[in-house]
């Protein structure tokens, strides 16, 4: 070999040691940093965790669609960053000892888009339900358990399935609940459980008539004496309400600046704090979450007070 080939292959073996060395020094210092950043975080989250904390924050996760055209993205690509948020927040959530996370993933009114982009959405859906089996995903890592709430029969059969798995895989979680809310709207939750409540009832006048004890229970709804109970309750419609496997939201973050519900737990909201900061969806961040916990704290004893006023009005009335 002639000493401008060794020198040439020293050379290239000399830059390629210095690339190397920098790329780890980069990777250390990039470690250093994410680690100084969780532990601002952390110790933020120490602060808040002073005063009260809710106990249920939903999302409305507003603006993919825009975001992929405000960058000139390709059609889906929105909804694949969005994800990145989604994981964000729950990690947000989890961190601050938030116990239940909910966040509205399909409307049963997005099945009016393009055949094409509802196929898309069901296979980008169908991709990210299968990474919450693994055993590294975040669900798993903060011992969550995973409902998927909504009218089920509407998904494709791969995402139902999908979705089934992931509930049966997380059954054993404990620490954190996360509502998946797909082909969702209030209303159809509410026409659900007003429909599965008097099919109950129903079925229970049917028993006791059948034994010959009907007549006490028709008595009791009233149809006797007008100051009798109602047969039907609050708490019968509400056990049947899709969302019954969570308590009320104590806040909902809507991004893009919208301070409308879409048709998202109606029922549940009466008094929760309702935060839409301008950003869309994939560009939400800590200050924002930020934000809307500092705000939740000073509206506490408003909301709560309110909140209260309400039960005793629906246990009276009701």
């Amino acid at each position: 070999m002639s000493s401008g080939s060794t020198l040439g292959v020293g050379s290239a073996l000399h830059s390629f040691l210095v690339f190397q060395m920098e790329k780890s020094n980069c990777s250390r210092a990039r470690q250093i940093l994410d680690s100084l950043v969780s532990f601002l975080r952390k110790f933020i989250f120490r602060i808040l965790s002073m005063g009260p904390l809710p106990n249920h924050i939903a999302f409305i996760m507003d603006g993919n669609r825009r975001y992929a055209k405000k960058l000139n993205l390709i059609d889906g690509a929105g909804h694949k960053v969005g994800f990145l948020a989604v994981t964000s927040m729950l990690k947000f959530c989890y961190e601050l000892g938030v116990r239940n996370v909910t966040i509205y993933a399909f409307s049963i009114d997005n099945f009016k888009r393009s055949p094409e982009e509802v196929q898309s959405l069901m296979e980008l859906m169908q991709e990210k339900i299968e990474g919450l089996i693994k055993d590294e995903s975040i669900v798993n890592c903060y011992g969550v358990r995973v409902y998927f709430v909504g009218n089920l029969k509407l998904l494709s059969e791969p995402v139902r399935l999908a979705a089934e798995r992931a509930m049966l895989a997380t059954a054993k979680n404990s620490k954190a609940v996360l509502s998946i809310c797909v082909a969702y709207t209030s209303t159809n939750e509410i026409v659900n459980a007003v429909e599965e409540s008097v099919e109950e009832k129903w079925n229970q006048i049917t028993v006791l008539e059948a034994s010959g004890a009907g007549y006490g229970l028709i008595k009791l709804g009233g149809i006797e004496h007008h100051e009798s109970e109602p047969l039907i309750k609050l708490v019968d419609i509400e056990k049947h309400m899709y969302m019954a496997v969570a308590p009320d939201p104590d806040i909902i973050i809507r991004t893009s600046g919208e301070a409308r519900l879409s048709n998202f737990l109606l029922w549940q909201s009466a008094f929760c704090y309702l935060y839409s900061p301008s950003v869309l969806w994939p560009e939400i961040g800590l200050r924002h979450f930020l934000w809307a916990i500092l705000n939740f704290q000073r509206h506490h004893s408003y909301l709560n007070k309110k909140g209260e006023q309400l039960q005793h009005l629906l246990q009276d009335g009701f």
